[in-house]
């Protein structure tokens, strides 16, 4: 039996995990977390016979202290107490946003292997992640549906010469606002942004796809994930969501991996590795579908991919101030406080204002953080 930290339960992934656990053997959950949803997470805990939880939110812990009778952690310490009391073998971390980081780095130091749902712990943190994993020996499962397929595409490999594999793609729905223009964004609404056409998730995320900032992210993903250069990582868009992400290797073939969009199969591959649970969920028909499309990224109108591109290339901080300028300025959208396009204008000028330097440790990357939320703030204070 697995014994499983799910990280973020009450959110799209981890509830849909948690389904992954229930449908299938071998799974034990040991301890979860939120960070305000107590009725739903103490409801889980329940249901799992789960004794021992964390909040990050101080009230609502309160609140699930006096409903609850199992062990309720709160503060800045409790998802690492979380982590390294719960003798666990995985830790699921499904947190949204650069607050998964420190789930990341203290799951890694501990040795304990990572599921990893939250790109933004590669984004912001990138080579130090990927040392602490080397270092520890832990193993860096990917939950993203594009790095799942990548993973399982390169491990098919595994044994051949280096140099067979030449470019990764990455493939990308392209969001509620395909084949619009620059212009016909300017007056979008936060219903339409998100109202994503493929796939059932949370605002911030949801946010990110319509923006492209999602894929820009999975990009600098790849890139630490892999080793794999910024100029042999290419983005095309798939509306259609079968084809997760393809190889291309050095005789001119590629190898693709497709099925229908279910966020449970990159789950599950994750929390079974190195086997495969059956699903139950019905194989590809490729009648049904009649025919896949791919159309090229329209930067002019999504210009996030080429900023995260460019911040990637530049390395150190860069990334950590490009995630922090767009968490801020997504939050802001959320809350009707600028425009759609104001959440490119607000990174592209963050970057701009905030000096890069070389990631030396983590406390570099929280002081980049702090400095870049507090520009991005700025520039939006100045919009109204």
């Amino acid at each position: 039996m697995r014994r499983l930290v799910i990280l973020g339960s009450t959110g799209s992934i981890g509830v849909q995990a948690l389904d992954v656990v229930a449908s299938t053997s071998g799974l034990e959950p040991v301890a979860l977390s939120a960070d305000r949803n107590w009725e739903q997470l103490v409801t889980q805990a329940e249901a799992l016979n789960v004794r021992r939880i964390a909040i990050a939110d101080p009230p609502s812990a309160e609140s699930a202290r006096s409903a609850w009778d199992g062990e309720v952690l709160s503060g800045p310490e409790s998802l690492a107490q979380l982590i390294s009391g719960a003798d666990a073998d995985l830790v699921l971390n499904a947190i949204v946003g650069s607050a998964g980081l420190a789930a990341t780095v203290v799951t890694l130091s501990e040795g304990i292997d990572l599921a990893l749902a939250n790109k933004e712990s590669l984004v912001v943190g990138g080579e130090l992640v990927i040392e602490l994993a080397a270092a520890t020996g832990a193993r860096l499962l990917p939950v993203d549906s594009e790095h799942s397929a990548l993973y399982q595409l390169i491990a098919s490999e595994q044994g051949q010469p280096p140099g067979t594999i030449e470019r990764l793609t990455l493939t990308a729905s392209g969001g509620p606002f395909r084949g619009r223009s620059r212009s016909e964004l300017e007056s979008v609404t936060v219903a339409e942004a998100l109202n994503h056409p493929t796939w059932q998730m949370g605002g911030k995320i949801s946010i990110d796809s319509a923006t492209l900032m999602n894929k820009a992210l999975e990009v600098i993903e790849a890139h630490q994930l892999f080793g794999t250069g910024y100029n042999a990582i290419d983005v095309v868009i798939h509306p259609q969501s079968i084809i997760h992400s393809m190889v291309s290797l050095a005789d001119g073939s590629s190898l693709a991996h497709l099925g229908y969009p279910d966020m449970k199969v990159p789950i599950a591959y994750a929390l079974h590795w190195p086997e495969r649970a059956s699903l139950g969920l019905r194989p590809l028909d490729l009648e049904e579908l009649g025919a896949l499309t791919f159309e090229p990224v329209d930067n002019e109108a999504f210009p996030c991919l080429r900023l995260a591109i460019a911040a990637g290339e530049e390395g150190g901080t860069a990334p950590c101030v490009l995630n922090a300028a767009n968490e801020v300025a997504v939050a802001a959208f959320l809350d009707q406080r600028c425009s759609f396009l104001d959440i490119p204008a607000t990174i592209e000028a963050t970057l701009g204002d905030v000096t890069v330097q070389q990631s030396y440790s983590f406390e570099t990357l929280i002081d980049a953080d702090r400095e870049a939320r507090a520009r991005a703030a700025e520039f939006l204070a100045a919009l109204t």
